[in-house]
């Protein structure tokens, strides 16, 4: 068991990069960015010095543990640590925000890098420490305190309207917040009667035998604070506003890693700690994340703006999360992990890619503004043929093993739920090819008249998104090697099992 704070380390290292930030000089733009991505780059190596220790064969709930005393008089403590689950978000994140920042070196005039690109390190802190607190009052303080620097990025460095998005965007996330702070004081309670001294940590609340009736009031109140951040349907009206007017980079992060927080929470917390509640509200959740899929992709559809497509894209990829650790089969769940990172890895291909277009023409995200760019910039075209392709799940990329195990372990529990997922896919198919055809074929457009190639900066900042896809794609195992067990371990809290495997049938008999 290695003594080094691994966790620590990897949170200190992007908000020292932050503070560093500050005391550069104006006029030093480019240092600031220089600065930001050698600290984003450091933590993404630490990130892989921890995992290649991570041993897949433990028997421990978590690895890389630390706890400290906080608010010992209520139970509270910094107390970090990872599983399987939580090693490929916090991976996700320390990959993504090196990425965004060299994609990004000019989403901002000069005057305004400091904080930019100071407050996309704080955020990189901040995603890491949520998705490793072993304590729940750590996590919700982490969860609400991200919301600042997420607030920042689209409120002043975003789009026309990036005020309304900011506002609209920070107001649901605090209503849910306050919803979970709500149930994480029933729930300190709940623990204190129970034990006597109320507590926050993870593994003791795992343990309560707690009401099933005071489950399902207090699963309410996480649940919704995590369909809002995820976002699912009818809790994501907030996040075409804040995709249509965050900067690409933005955007990434939003979409790409912090909605997840919302999908982790729930695999993470409600299903360990509310079992009996996570049974009695799984038809529902069912219904909200099949409902989220069709609506998302219909929608999408008929999109005339490429970042509202690629938000309306997201809501509905983020049903088949939900799905997939609802239907309470081991298919499922590890689909729905590999499907977090796989979505990560998407929208950032598709956020980035559409964001070097529309840097080099005048800033318009109209899908009817752009045409033929296939002709003036073949490899940005290239690459947004592939984020479409990811986007839809091409068999061979990394989407596609989580899209096809959500859907195995959807079909092995309810087939007729499986049938109407499926239709999603479809539609899926219908708005990716869609949105290229426009865009990068048939004559071109004024938009694009004269605009140049990807340059060496651009292609280095996708080119790791892209081989990533891939990799994943083929060889997913050594993601599954860490993500099985903990997966195990949350079925077998809950006490359900997979549906046996039906071999034939004959005689009217299974």
């Amino acid at each position: 068991m290695t003594t080094i704070p691994w966790l620590t380390i990897l949170m200190v290292v992007p908000l020292v990069g932050s503070l560093l930030i500050l005391f550069i000089p104006r006029g030093s733009a480019r240092l600031v960015k220089q600065t930001a991505l050698v600290f984003a780059l450091a933590t993404l190596v630490l990130t892989i010095a921890m995992g290649l220790q991570f041993d897949g064969q433990s028997t421990a709930a978590f690895q890389f543990t630390e706890s400290y005393p906080w608010i010992p008089a209520f139970g509270i403590s910094y107390s970090v640590g990872v599983d399987g689950i939580g090693l490929v978000l916090v991976a996700l994140a320390a990959t993504l925000v090196p990425v965004v920042i060299l994609a990004g070196w000019r989403d901002v005039p000069d005057e305004a890098v400091k904080g930019y690109f100071a407050l996309l390190l704080v955020l990189d802190t901040l995603m890491i420490g949520v998705f490793a607190a072993t304590d729940v009052f750590l996590f919700y303080v982490l969860f609400e305190v991200m919301l600042i620097p997420i607030y920042f990025l689209i409120g002043r460095y975003g789009g026309a309207n990036r005020a309304y998005a900011a506002v609209k965007f920070l107001i649901y996330s605090l209503v849910g917040g306050l919803l979970m702070l709500a149930a994480l004081i029933g729930l300190y309670v709940v623990s204190a009667n129970e034990l006597g001294q109320g507590t926050f940590d993870f593994a003791t609340l795992v343990g309560l035998d707690i009401d099933p009736n005071t489950q399902k009031v207090l699963f309410l109140g996480f649940f919704i604070a995590f369909a809002i951040k995820a976002p699912l349907w009818p809790f994501h009206t907030w996040l075409p506003d804040a995709a249509k007017e965050s900067t690409p980079a933005t955007a990434v992060l939003l979409i790409g890693v912090l909605d997840k927080v919302g999908t982790f929470g729930m695999i993470r917390y409600l299903l360990p700690i509310f079992p009996a509640a996570s049974e009695f509200y799984a038809p529902l959740i069912i219904a909200l994340a099949v409902i989220g899929i069709l609506y998302g992709a219909l929608v999408a559809l008929g999109q005339t703006d490429m970042k509202r497509l690629f938000a309306y894209s997201s809501m509905s990829h983020f049903g088949f999360i939900a799905l997939g650790i609802f239907v309470f089969t081991s298919w499922g769940a590890s689909g729905s992990t590999i499907y977090m990172l796989a979505h990560g890895l998407s929208t950032a291909a598709l956020f980035l890619a559409a964001g070097f277009l529309m840097y080099r023409s005048g800033g318009s995200s109209a899908i009817a503004a752009y045409g033929g760019v296939n002709k003036k910039a073949p490899i940005l075209a290239g690459f947004l043929l592939f984020a479409t392709l990811s986007s839809l799940a091409l068999p061979g990329l990394a989407s596609f093993v989580g899209e096809f195990l959500v859907l195995l372990g959807t079909f092995a529990r309810y087939i007729a739920v499986g049938v109407i997922a499926t239709i999603g896919i479809v539609l899926t198919a219908a708005y990716a090819l869609r949105l290229y055809q426009k865009v990068a074929t048939g004559p071109a457009s004024p938009a694009v008249e004269g605009i140049s190639d990807l340059k060496g900066r651009e292609v280095t900042a996708l080119a790791p998104v892209v081989l990533l896809t891939i990799v994943l794609g083929v060889f997913p195992a050594p993601v599954f090697n860490v993500v099985n067990p903990a997966v195990e371990r949350t079925l077998q809290i809950v006490g359900v099992t997979d549906p046996p495997p039906v071999i034939g049938v004959q005689g009217g008999e299974q």
